[in-house]
């Protein structure tokens, strides 16, 4: 494990932003609770790069290259510290359209996610309809 450190940067209170951001997206899309996948977080900060191997369910988060990973995402730091606090399903599929986090794997394994995502997005929207 690369236990490197970074100045001016807690790679312990990173790990909990990643945990607190997997979180509130599992409590968001429970469907994806039990999917097991191993990726790579990319954090781009100014001029420093953070990689992170995250295996989900759990979530276990170590700070190394994820090798064994299956989808790499790549995440502008300043965006990440505000997604993990505040963001929501729907913030993050902004973010993943308008290009400002990227996602590479295999596109079976993309595609489900995606997939799951906008099943339970449609869910919420027809909660809220029956709501009215």
């Amino acid at each position: 494990m690369n236990t490197a450190t970074v100045p001016g940067i807690d790679s312990g209170s990173s790990m909990a932003q990643i945990e607190t951001a997997i979180k509130n997206f599992q409590r968001e899309v429970p469907a994806l609770e039990r999917l097991k996948l191993v990726f790579e977080l990319e954090l781009r900060g100014r001029g420093d790069i953070q990689l992170f191997r995250v295996e989900v369910p759990g979530p276990r988060i170590t700070r190394d290259i994820a090798s064994d990973a299956k989808v790499r995402l790549s995440v502008p730091r300043s965006h990440f510290n505000e997604l993990a606090r505040e963001g929501k399903v729907r913030h993050w599929r902004e973010a993943f359209q308008s290009g400002t986090v990227k996602a590479t794997g295999p596109a079976e394994i993309l595609k489900l996610i995606q997939n799951v995502v906008e099943k339970q997005e449609e869910r919420g929207r027809t909660r809220k309809l029956r709501a009215k």
